[in-house]
């Protein structure tokens, strides 16, 4: 009796990683998702008399607008350099990653409704949206680092050396932030009342961050819990690098970069399981 032939093992399939994956959607479309991020910049300060100059006046107004309340009027001091000029390259230094973090996060609640037209009529990976308000947003983060650095220059006389570390932070910081915004604009598509929620949001995410002042004025109770904030390991590691001289601490980089790309994958996988009801909610 002819034993019957073994059968063949099942065929081995290798899943392919999810940024790999997202890396393939989008890559082939960078030349629309630069064009649209341009478009976004410009549609901005369209008709405006400033026009493309409002990209460094915005960030400027509002870093002049915060100083004058912290630093003059409630006269707010960091212990790492207590003087008036000290307050404001900490306080400037601290505002950089969260100039664009919240202004990705706060608009991209209304990301969906606003393009509409485009998802409905155009074919294209909608993913990229989210990543086109990211990179808008950090255009504006380029504007007030170049205003930074001709402070520091005018007030130090040089650059340190440490701020070469710089896009260590950095790509942590988009990846967050573009994972938070996935988030925001696939659930801002089904829940509209989230786009008026998300300032109030991320005010208090704001005064809950030592940005506007010293880690001190945290009290001890609260300190372990709020140090834990991803935003709050940012505006150390860019203090550290552009005003202290020295890296970023390694225990706090190494799971901020582990949070962050976990963030974008999970936020990737949600705008994504959901982009197929968007033409159906517009």
């Amino acid at each position: 009796m002819i034993p019957a032939p073994a059968s063949a093992p099942p065929p081995v399939t290798v899943t392919e990683p999810a940024v790999s994956r997202w890396l393939k959607q989008v890559w082939p479309h960078r030349g629309l998702t630069f064009a649209l991020t341009r478009r976004d910049i410009e549609a901005r300060y369209r008709g405006s008399f400033g026009g493309g100059l409002w990209t460094f006046l915005h960030p400027l107004l509002l870093m002049l607008t915060y100083y004058f309340v912290f630093g003059l009027v409630l006269q707010s001091r960091f212990p790492g350099d207590p003087s008036r000029e000290g307050f404001v390259l900490y306080f400037l230094a601290g505002m950089l990653p969260w100039l664009s973090m919240s202004e990705t996060w706060v608009r991209s609640p209304a990301l969906i409704p606003e393009h509409a037209t485009l998802i409905k009529k155009v074919i294209f990976p909608v993913e990229i949206l989210p990543l086109v308000r990211t990179l808008a947003a950090l255009v504006t983060q380029a504007a007030g680092l170049v205003i930074f650095l001709a402070l520091l220059l005018i007030t130090r006389g040089s650059i340190p050396s440490s701020a070469l570390w710089l896009p260590v932070l950095i790509v942590p910081q988009l990846m967050l932030t573009l994972g938070v915004s996935y988030i925001l604009a696939a659930l801002g598509a089904f829940v509209r009342d989230l786009a008026q929620v998300m300032g109030f949001l991320l005010t208090l995410v704001f005064f809950l961050t030592p940005i506007c002042y010293p880690d001190a004025s945290l009290p001890a109770f609260a300190l372990p819990v709020l140090g834990k904030n991803p935003v709050y390991v940012l505006v150390r590691g860019y203090r550290a690098v552009l005003l202290e001289g020295h890296a970023p601490e390694f225990a706090a980089l190494w799971k901020l970069w582990l949070l962050s790309a976990v963030v974008l994958i999970v936020g990737r996988k949600w705008f994504h399981s959901l982009r197929r009801s968007f033409a159906d909610l517009l």
